[in-house]
């Protein structure tokens, strides 16, 4: 077990290298049998995971540029552990899902193979210069399976997900640069080590730009409003693969990214910030619902959707509370499965009849009851239905967001009506009344291998929807650890203060 979290990031990637001299006939079972062991990996990881420890746990360190203080480590606790076996989940989930005519089946196998490397990288790196590398490689795999996989339109898509996102990266690393400057000055010694940083009491001034330079990183990754246009692009051209993951797990790196850096290296720039971010998370929310309401596609729906629940997310993230902050985590595995399956779901279709527009179907349940049984399941889950897993975290986090503000809690509520309401009226207008066109008629029900890829979702929405203790308790321990780092960051950015204050006063 020592050396287990470096095999979850690099087998894929060596299976991926190896991946380029297979035959392409046997490419499929190959991601297939790669993805599973990694996903094996990640459930022996939990297996052996102490509950009770709110640190890091399986930890590695191992002295890259040791004149700057640059390491390979990595780390796991319990807030990133899920998140991780999320990633291994969806990926194998979505290579079954993939069928067999697909174009370069080689090549996309390969490249998901690569994306995996850098996801779970990124999750459990505990070095900022390593996890950077993770964060920008994830672009790279990405932009080749929206610019090669996707619709008419995905150049645009591809180009435009990448430069969003690459701006914003280069402001966080100098943001990041700029913390290893600051700990050198205070300590004389150089690290990139985000444990070490928790540790320093910066200013108030420090904290404040880079906060602004973390923000500008994560907020475009998650997407935050008004960030957030380059997202509905990338899911529309994107193959119902790119979606699944984009939506599952590559958007979480953004939240993650604020719960693991600005949190506790920026406690009180943190508490500065909140009442920006609450407000464009609450218009977030509500806006991007509205939005989806009014479109006709239906992968737009779910985008526009997935923005509004990434919302939701951002308020329990700031909401700085152990209710607020471990459910938006809970809430980040929820929306993962949720809408990774929804999008799943929406590519069945697409592949039956080549369109996703609402008004071209109707009728849908009659003709393949299995389908709308599942979709309307992952619908409920979606706007939180009680005893699915959606309900969990959006409860807990609202719950931890009243305390911080009733009327904003109020108004993040109604993304629950407004859900519903879109929702509701997607699967009205798809799956009941007339068969608008005779061709439909004959659309066959789920196979095998969508069954496949689909059945441990559902599984996951039920199981975790009545019984979350086995997640929520770690996540709970880990939460609650980070929390008092930053209340004594805190402490000691005001001791540090009072000090100064105290001897200009002598003076």
């Amino acid at each position: 077990m020592d050396a287990i979290l470096s095999i979850l990031i690099f087998f894929p990637a060596l299976a991926g290298f190896i991946g380029f001299g297979i035959d392409k006939s046997t490419a499929k079972m190959y991601g297939i049998s790669v993805a599973l062991i990694e996903l094996l990996l990640s459930l022996v990881l939990w297996m052996q995971f102490d509950p009770s420890n709110a640190g890091m746990q399986f930890t590695e360190k191992v002295s890259l540029i040791a004149d700057f203080g640059i390491s390979y480590n990595v780390g796991v606790d319990g807030i990133s552990l899920f998140i991780v076996i999320m990633a291994t989940l969806i990926t194998l989930l979505g290579i079954i899902l993939l069928r067999e005519d697909t174009k370069n089946m080689k090549n996309m196998i390969v490249s998901l193979l690569f994306l995996e490397m850098t996801m779970v990288g990124v999750f459990v790196t505990l070095d900022a210069i390593i996890f950077y590398l993770f964060w920008e490689l994830s672009l790279v795999p990405m932009l080749y399976i929206i610019g090669a996989w996707g619709g008419k339109d995905r150049v645009y898509a591809a180009v435009k997900f990448f430069l969003y996102t690459f701006a914003g990266s280069l402001v966080m690393l100098v943001g990041l640069l700029a913390m290893a400057y600051l700990y050198h000055q205070a300590n004389g010694v150089w690290t990139f080590n985000i444990l070490d940083w928790y540790t320093l009491a910066l200013t108030e001034g420090q904290q404040f730009w880079l906060f602004l330079a973390f923000f500008a990183g994560f907020a475009i990754k998650v997407p935050m409003f008004p960030f957030h246009t380059w997202l509905p692009w990338a899911h529309g051209q994107a193959p119902t693969i790119g979606s699944v993951i984009l939506a599952a797990v590559l958007l979480k790196m953004g939240t993650y990214g604020f719960v693991r850096f600005s949190l506790p290296i920026l406690p009180d720039a943190s508490v500065t910030f909140t009442p920006f971010i609450m407000t464009l998370s609450i218009i977030m929310v509500i806006y991007t619902a509205m939005v989806a309401f009014a479109q006709k596609d239906m992968k737009q729906v779910i985008a526009y959707s997935s923005v509004s629940h990434m919302g939701v997310i951002m308020l329990g993230v700031f909401a700085m509370n152990a209710e607020g902050l471990g459910g938006s985590v809970f809430l980040m595995l929820s929306h993962g499965i949720v809408s990774g399956a929804l999008f799943m779901l929406v590519g069945v279709i697409y592949e039956r009849t080549g369109t996703k527009i609402m008004s071209e179907f109707g009728g849908l349940a009659a003709v393949m009851p299995v389908y709308a049984t599942v979709f309307g399941l992952m619908l409920m889950a979606s706007v939180g239905l009680p005893l699915t897993i959606g309900f969990v975290g959006e409860f807990l986090v609202l719950l931890g967001f009243y305390k911080v503000s009733v009327i904003g809690t109020i108004l993040a509520g109604t993304t629950i009506i407004i859900g519903s309401v879109y929702m509701l009226a997607l699967f009205k207008k798809s799956f009941f009344g007339p068969v608008r066109h005779e061709k439909n008629l004959s659309l066959t029900d789920l196979d095998n291998r969508e069954l496949t890829a689909l059945i441990p979702l559902v599984l996951i929405v039920v199981w975790l929807g009545i019984y979350p203790k086995p997640v929520l308790d770690p996540i709970n321990n880990s939460v609650n650890h980070l929390l008092t780092q930053m209340k004594d960051k805190a402490i000691k950015v005001k001791t540090k203060k009072a000090i100064i204050i105290s001897k200009k006063e002598a003076k």
